[in-house]
C-alpha cells in the first residue's frame, strides 16, 4: 500500500521524529506495556492526527467511534481479538452485549457503522442485540444501511437495576455507540450492569480541554522517553468559558485568547524555521461530528461575527449550547490524497491499533476542518501497527502507520487519565 503523498518540503522534523520512535519501538512498547498495567484502558475510541511535516499531533479524541464501516475489512480479525480481549477485561463470562447507538436512524451510514461493529462483537463469540433511546423506536424495528445490510433496534425497558429487552434479554455488558450529548440518560443511573464506556466519557460530562490538559502529561513522559521537544507531537490549547455567541459575550476575550496562543505558535515557528503562517482552531469544548469548528488566523476574526457564523458556533450536535471552547494550536495537514487534503484517523479497540482511515475533503484546505460535509474515507490498514519495518524508510507505509499507531495510544492513554479524573465514583 502506498502512503498518500505529503505535499511539503519540511520533512526534515517529521522523518527525525519518525527516525527516533522506529530507534525505541522496544523501549515504547515497553512503556506503553507498563502505563496500561497502571490505567485501565477505554473499551474503544479514535483520534485524528495531523500530520504538517514538521509536526505529528492528535487534535481530536472520540470515545464513541462511529466510522467501523470505514476500516479495512481485510484487518477485521485484529478487531476481533482486541475486542475479546477488551470483553474478558470487565466481563470474562460474557456471553451476550446490548449495543446502545445514537438516534439518529435517517443516516444509513452511521447504521452501517452499527453493522460493522455488531459483525466484530460478533466474531468475538458475543451475542449482540441493539436496543434504541430513541423515542420513536416503540417496536422492534428493522432499518437499512448504506450498503444494502441491515440492522434491527429494539426498545429499551429498565428492570430494577438492569437494562433489559422485552423478551428478557439481560446482558452483562452494555456498550454505547451513543455519545451522551443531549445528557445521560434517567435509564443509566444506578445500573448494576458494566456501561462502556462509562457515564462521564460522554459528552454531558466530557471537555476536550480536559483531554488535552491529560495529553500534556503524556506527551511531557513520552517525549522525555525519545528526547525529543513535546512541542512536535502536541498542540498549544486553551479553554474559554463564559461565551454566548447570539450575545457576542466573550467575544473579546475569545480574540485575546487566540492572539496570545499565536504569538506562542509564532515563537516556535521560528524556532524551527517554519515558514508557514500559524493558525488557531476555535471549537466547541463539548461535542463531536466536527459541528462548532473555525479555524483563524488572527483574533480580531472573532469580533463582530456575522449572524451565520454565530449561529454555527453557538449550538453543535442535539441543540447544546457553546458556552466553552478549546482554542487550539492549529496543525497543518500536508498529506494529499489524489491530491485533495487528507488527515489520519487511527481506530483502536482496548490498547490495540485496528485500523483507520485517512478523511478527505476535495474543497477544504490544509488549515481547515476536515470532518465536514462533502468529506470521504480511503481505509488504510494498521497490520504493521506495531511491526515497523526495520530496514525501511522512516516514510515507507508500516514505518509511517506505525508512527501514527504510536501518537493515537498516546491520546488513548490520555483519554484513560481523563476518565480517571472526572470519575464521579473515584475516591478522593
Amino acid at each position: 500500500m502506498t502512503v498518500p503523498h505529503l505535499a511539503t518540503a519540511l520533512k526534515g522534523p517529521l522523518l527525525e521524529l519518525e527516525r527516533r520512535i522506529l530507534a525505541a519501538q522496544p523501549n515504547i512498547e515497553h512503556w506503553f506495556r507498563s502505563q496500561w498495567h497502571v490505567h485501565a484502558t477505554p473499551f474503544y475510541g479514535s483520534v485524528d492526527l495531523r500530520n504538517s511535516g514538521f509536526k505529528l499531533a492528535p487534535v481530536d479524541m472520540n470515545l464513541f467511534p462511529g466510522g467501523f464501516n470505514n476500516l479495512n475489512s481485510d484487518f477485521t480479525p485484529l478487531a476481533v481479538q482486541a475486542a475479546m480481549s477488551a470483553v474478558e477485561k470487565v466481563c470474562p463470562e460474557a456471553k451476550s452485549v446490548l449495543l446502545i447507538p445514537e438516534n439518529h436512524t435517517r443516516n444509513t451510514f452511521y447504521l452501517q457503522n452499527v453493522a460493522a461493529l455488531v459483525h466484530i462483537l460478533e466474531q468475538a463469540g458475543l451475542k449482540v442485540r441493539l436496543g434504541s433511546l430513541n423515542p420513536e423506536i416503540t417496536e422492534i424495528t428493522t432499518l437499512a444501511t448504506a450498503n444494502g445490510d441491515s440492522v434491527t433496534l429494539e426498545p429499551i425497558e429498565r428492570r430494577g437495576n438492569r437494562l433489559v429487552l422485552a423478551d428478557g434479554f439481560n446482558p452483562c455488558v452494555v456498550l454505547l455507540n451513543n455519545d451522551m450529548s443531549a445528557g445521560i440518560p434517567e435509564l443509566f443511573k444506578g445500573l448494576e450492569q458494566t456501561l462502556l464506556p462509562p457515564r462521564h466519557a460522554g459528552w454531558a460530562v466530557r471537555r476536550k480541554t480536559n483531554h488535552f490538559a491529560a495529553y500534556d502529561k503524556v506527551a511531557a513522559e513520552f517525549a522525555q522517553l525519545l528526547s525529543i521537544d513535546p512541542w512536535l507531537i502536541n498542540p498549544y490549547f486553551t479553554q474559554v468559558s463564559g461565551l454566548d455567541f447570539h450575545s457576542r459575550q466573550g467575544e473579546e476575550e475569545m480574540a485575546r485568547a487566540v492572539d496570545e496562543m499565536l504569538a506562542k505558535i509564532r515563537a516556535k515557528y521560528a524556532e524551527y524555521g517554519i515558514e508557514q503562517e500559524p493558525f488557531v482552531i476555535v471549537k466547541a469544548d463539548a461535542g463531536t461530528y466536527g459541528m462548532g469548528v473555525m479555524s483563524v488566523k488572527s483574533g480580531e476574526e472573532l469580533i463582530g461575527l456575522n449572524r451565520k457564523a454565530r449561529n454555527k458556533m453557538a449550538v453543535v450536535k442535539e441543540g447544546l449550547e457553546v458556552s466553552e471552547v478549546i482554542v487550539q494550536e492549529g496543525v497543518y495537514t500536508f498529506e494529499t490524497v489524489n491530491e485533495a487534503v487528507a488527515e489520519p484517523v487511527v481506530y483502536m479497540l482496548d490498547r490495540f491499533v485496528i485500523g483507520g482511515f485517512y478523511r478527505v475533503h476535495t474543497g477544504r484546505g490544509v488549515d481547515e476542518n476536515l470532518n465536514a460535509p462533502g468529506m470521504h474515507f480511503v481505509p488504510l490498514s494498521f497490520e504493521s501497527a506495531c511491526l515497523p519495518d526495520k530496514k525501511g524508510t522512516p516514510d515507507c507505509p508500516p514505518n509511517r502507520f506505525y508512527a501514527y499507531g504510536v501518537i493515537a495510544r498516546l491520546a488513548l492513554l490520555a483519554a484513560s487519565l481523563e476518565l480517571e479524573a472526572t470519575d464521579p465514583d473515584a475516591e478522593a
